[in-house]
């Protein structure tokens, strides 16, 4: 992200009056555009072929496709895309499940226009965005260890640096700040990140972060 390049956004809720509100809540922030809004999942991924956002809000209940469904589809051809999952469910199950699919962020609906300004500039900044939401539920879902072993099989043997970047990563560290104090590049320090992730097997740092801590490797 520059000064003089703002991030596009794009909405996706089947509820016109939340998604004004969304857009009232940040139309102060100049770093920030609304490219478009979608009322569905068929919607959304008809305007994702012509138009493609730096950031999509998306939520889980609407018509057509929901949204489960919907970033199963997307992550297939929008890598890049971040994924910022804003729904009214809080269930444990539902956000690692989102989370696991490829979603960069998990807030719920109650969350403050600030928090959601933060959770776009992470996601841009670090990729992910983890709130206590999010904490809470990977926390939970360590607790049965069957499925993460199922879910994360692999059983990896990782270097001093990779062990040094994946506490950074648990610790909440961006990559800036992570690249200082393993004294490489960012570029590098996010090559290592994509390469911890294949050797396990996880889709996103959520999973790769459960491997770890289920493997008490962050002790």
């Amino acid at each position: 992200m520059t000064d003089d390049k703002p991030i596009n956004l794009a909405l996706a809720d089947d509820h016109k009056i939340f998604r004004d509100g969304i857009k009232m809540s940040l139309k102060n922030r100049d770093c920030l555009k609304i490219l478009w809004e979608a009322q569905d999942g068929k919607d959304l991924l008809n305007k994702l072929r012509d138009k493609v956002p730096d950031v999509l809000i998306l939520d889980i209940r609407m018509p057509e496709i929901d949204g489960i469904n919907a970033i199963q589809i997307i992550r297939k051809d929008y890598e890049e895309l971040k994924i910022i999952v804003l729904s009214m469910y809080d269930d444990n199950e539902i956000i690692t499940k989102m989370m696991e699919l490829g979603a960069n962020a998990y807030l719920a609906k109650t969350a403050d226009p600030d928090e959601i300004y933060k959770a776009i500039i992470t996601c841009m900044s670090d990729e992910f965005y983890f709130n206590d939401l999010v904490n809470a539920a990977v926390l939970l879902k360590l607790q049965n260890h069957r499925t993460v072993r199922k879910l994360y099989p692999n059983t990896v043997k990782f270097n001093e640096k990779e062990l040094k970047i994946l506490k950074l990563i648990s610790e909440d560290k961006t990559t800036e700040e992570i690249s200082e104090d393993v004294f490489l590049s960012p570029r590098t320090v996010e090559t290592i990140r994509q390469s911890m992730k294949l050797k396990v097997g996880a889709k996103t740092i959520a999973g790769l972060v459960m491997y770890a801590m289920r493997n008490k490797l962050l002790q």
